[in-house]
């Protein structure tokens, strides 16, 4: 993880319009370390904005206004947070072109898919104003002679989340409305790529009349990252990224005494059987690999097609979709794939197409020479490899661009076998007819979430997103049931009343029955 954003590989215009606030206390407040990042537009390779990196001062102001604000938020009835937290799902929904044209401005990603970002974060807040059904303790009437239990969920103090550039809304989401609705307080360490999305979230919840200091905003890099998992006065840590970065996000900050739940990367691959639907097969290829520029830790990187047969014929299908596909501004009007976020970023995916080639698979279309954007935007065209070997780095690493690779395999074991090697486990999916097949890939493939003929098998809200294996590091999906007890504790109570009947000094374990 750099200590800050390093300038891009390429010089290109400064139209700085704006210098981004950190939001503590309820209120914008200027960068104070001396430290600052710059924003870029993808589309145009400009850099539009700055954004301040924060100090340990900064941090300590952070921690210290939700420290304040966090007894009188706890001990409002859940009801009361649940009502908060439905005026701002009205207040966001009424903003989700500004949000939709925020992300793209700073992303990269096109109209469409900003909005769609921007609403399945929605679902969480929806999710997340039914708290007063989801912290429901359980109650055991007469456990032993005149005795009750019962258990309660409570909040944890003060929680912090660090999200990454690829869903700039999205991912917080996954996060704050949850973690908000228990009874925390939450500071949010946004991407120092794309903060924009952040504040405007800050500024629609204190609209929404979240008390000041309940949720915080606080840019910066590995410095900030460290402080909030060295902080004793931050609880619990939510992470999305980089495998490296959630793994030691997830050690320092349980060495530091933290609950930590840390995703990491993915290598999600697609099964494609010969008895599959090749059309539908290779419409979601398409969509799942290459939209958003491949920017997604859901994205499909790998396709298995089974038999040499189904290779060639899903081949067919995809090239003249790929050749289709309309690379431009995520602003344009049928724009379908967008810039890659940084100038740095963009070097590094071509320079794994390159590697592609010297490993030996047969790059069957290389978006370097695809017609691009005049100007400095960062774009890419859709790549695709063929005969892709599991002792490649192009099939063991996340590439995080617009490269999709296929693997020949002689059969559904020899599939099943290759996703279940691979140290991801994020997502997976299996596009058959065959009944019998798909329940079986269900049954034993070992990745966290999975599709049957669903390319990208994101949960729904009220179910939980997470990985296995080195997708994951820690006990805690995000979001549905799983974010509720990532964000409380659990207490149990044991209760006597006086019956007048009195049981004297017993000194063995007790027995209640």
């Amino acid at each position: 993880m750099s200590t800050a954003v390093t300038p891009d590989l390429t010089t290109h215009s400064r139209e700085v319009v704006r210098t981004i606030t950190h939001w503590i206390g309820g209120k914008a407040v200027a960068g104070g370390s001396g430290r600052a990042s710059d924003v870029y537009n993808p589309a145009t390779g400009h850099v539009q904005a700055t954004v301040p990196l924060a100090n340990k001062a900064e941090m300590d102001l952070a921690v210290a206004k939700a420290q304040a604000a966090y007894p009188e938020w706890a001990a409002q009835p859940p009801l009361r947070r649940a009502r908060v937290l439905f005026r701002f799902r009205e207040l966001f929904e009424q903003n989700l072109d500004k949000f939709a044209a925020i992300i793209t401005s700073e992303h990269g990603k096109v109209l469409s898919d900003a909005k769609g970002e921007a609403t399945r974060g929605l679902e969480v807040v929806e999710f997340a104003t039914g708290i007063p059904q989801l912290l429901k303790g359980e109650y055991s009437e007469q456990v032993g002679t005149g005795v009750d239990s019962w258990s309660m969920r409570q909040p944890l103090g003060v929680v912090a989340g660090i999200t990454p550039f690829n869903f700039p809304a999205m991912v917080p989401m996954w996060m704050f409305p949850v973690a908000l609705a228990c009874g925390n307080c939450f500071i949010l360490k946004p991407s120092e790529r794309d903060p924009s999305a952040s504040l405007l979230i800050a500024e629609l919840l204190k609209q929404a009349g979240l008390p000041d200091g309940v949720f915080q905003v606080v840019h910066g890099d590995k410095e900030a990252v460290d402080l909030i998992l060295e902080h004793p006065g931050i609880a619990a840590v939510s992470f999305v990224g980089s495998t490296p970065i959630a793994e030691y996000v997830y050690t320092k900050g349980t060495a530091h005494g933290k609950r930590v739940q840390a995703l990491g990367g993915a290598k999600n691959h697609m099964i494609v059987m010969p008895d599959a639907d090749l059309d539908q097969a290779a419409d979601a290829l398409v969509g799942a690999a290459f939209g958003s520029a491949g920017e997604r830790c859901m994205a499909i990187s790998i396709a298995v097609a089974v038999t040499n047969a189904t290779a060639d014929a899903l081949i067919e299908k995809l090239l003249p979709r790929m050749a289709a596909l309309q690379i431009s501004p995520g602003t344009e009007p049928g724009a379908e794939l967008g810039p890659l976020v940084t100038g740095i970023h963009l070097e590094k995916v071509k320079s794994y197409v390159a590697l592609g080639k010297t490993e030996g698979a047969e790059l069957l279309v290389d978006g370097r020479e695809s017609v691009l954007p005049k100007g400095e935007g960062f774009f890419l065209g859709a790549c695709l490899f063929d005969h892709v070997k599991p002792e490649m780095r192009i099939y063991k690493e996340e590439i995080f661009g617009p490269v999709l690779g296929i693997v020949r395999a002689n059969n559904f074991e020899t599939a099943i076998k290759l996703i279940n090697e691979h140290e991801f486990g994020n997502g997976t999916s299996i596009f058959t007819r065959d009944g019998d097949t798909a329940r079986d890939f269900a049954h034993h493939v070992q990745a966290g979430m999975v599709g049957i003929n669903v390319p990208i098998p994101v949960p729904m809200a009220f179910h939980s997103f997470g990985g296995w294996k080195r997708s994951l590091f820690g006990d805690h999906a995000m979001h549905g049931p799983e974010g509720v007890r990532f964000y409380t504790h659990i207490k149990t109570v044991t209760a006597r009343w006086p019956t007048g009947i009195r049981v004297g000094v017993d000194t063995s374990m007790p027995t209640l029955g």
